[in-house]
């Protein structure tokens, strides 16, 4: 079963954005529409309700959306420095392809694509977003030990990681053990990551620590060990995050989930939750963590 349903990005201008990713990623909207009030309250963000939303999906038709919310921007708000949802990673069938595309793009390319040592697996590169979003998008060269990696059918494919920067990285790796049933895959590894490098002002070969989190064979998510000069993600009162806002994971049970919910779990009209329940957690940082109930 894989988990990831959707990642959630609050961006300024909804028709500006959306034309953006179909243009750029080509995605298609799937629906658009107001976010209702209940829903906006199970997210914790009342003052989300009534404001446009784009559900999107990629190319391959696959049922992991990209859900666009438009929110007012937030000044002090940086990428790459606050804990919480930081990237959105997408599998892609050439990176180098994709690098191309981009350098045409307003996507502005931070990490030209780079093979990274020991994971010859996978060949990155990450741009940021009108709304300081930050994506990955990753070519797929072969599986992990023990663990599957989705192949991509379009040039630029479905969601397959969500990246969570995170204060104390081994703390949410026992938090989402206990209260989502989730395991960890890589418990730690020290990695060069020259975003983080770039973000922070640090040596540019300076090593970061991060982990992977997994169901069975898969990888859906990445936790990074934020460094002392990271700090809490501004946020206007009653809205959600800025930049990646959440991440959407489907449960095999709610009542499986020992995290409080943010408000009692209950059905939304839209494709994205397809007539189940749905409700809404916070991470040790914040971090808003959708779940849907799909068996």
């Amino acid at each position: 079963m894989h988990l990831l349903r959707a990642g959630t990005v609050s961006v300024a201008d909804l028709s500006r954005s959306r034309a953006l990713y179909e243009q750029w990623l080509d995605y298609r909207v799937l629906e658009q529409g107001e976010v209702a009030p209940a829903l906006a309250a199970s997210w914790g963000a009342p003052g989300a309700a009534g404001t446009p939303y784009a559900l999107l999906q990629p190319a391959s038709r696959a049922n992991i959306y990209l859900r666009l919310v438009q929110a007012p921007p937030v000044p002090e708000f940086k990428p790459l420095v606050t804990y919480g949802w930081a990237a959105l990673e997408f599998c892609v069938t050439d990176v180098l392809a994709v690098n191309e595309r981009m350098l045409e793009s307003p996507f502005e390319i931070i990490g030209p694509p780079r093979r990274i040592e020991g994971l010859d697996a996978i060949f990155p590169m990450q741009v940021r977003g009108p709304d300081d979003e930050i994506c990955y998008f990753t070519q797929i060269n072969s599986d992990l030990p023990d663990f599957k990696l989705p192949r991509a059918k379009t040039l630029i494919d479905h969601l397959f990681i969500t990246v969570l920067a995170s204060s104390d990285m081994h703390a949410t790796q026992r938090w989402m053990v206990q209260h989502l049933g989730l395991a960890i895959g890589r418990e730690a590894m020290e990695i060069v990551y020259t975003m983080l490098a770039q973000a922070f002002g640090t040596p540019m070969d300076q090593l970061y620590i991060i982990s992977t989190m997994v169901h069975g064979p898969d990888i859906f998510l990445e936790v990074d060990q934020m460094p002392p000069q990271a700090g809490p993600r501004p946020c206007h009162q009653g809205m959600l995050p800025p930049g990646v806002a959440m991440t959407t994971l489907q449960v095999p049970s709610l009542a499986a989930i020992t995290a409080p919910f943010i408000a009692a779990p209950e059905t939304h009209g839209s494709a994205l939750y397809h007539g189940h329940r749905s409700a809404t957690v916070r991470d040790p940082d914040g971090a808003l963590v959708e779940l849907v109930e799909m068996d």
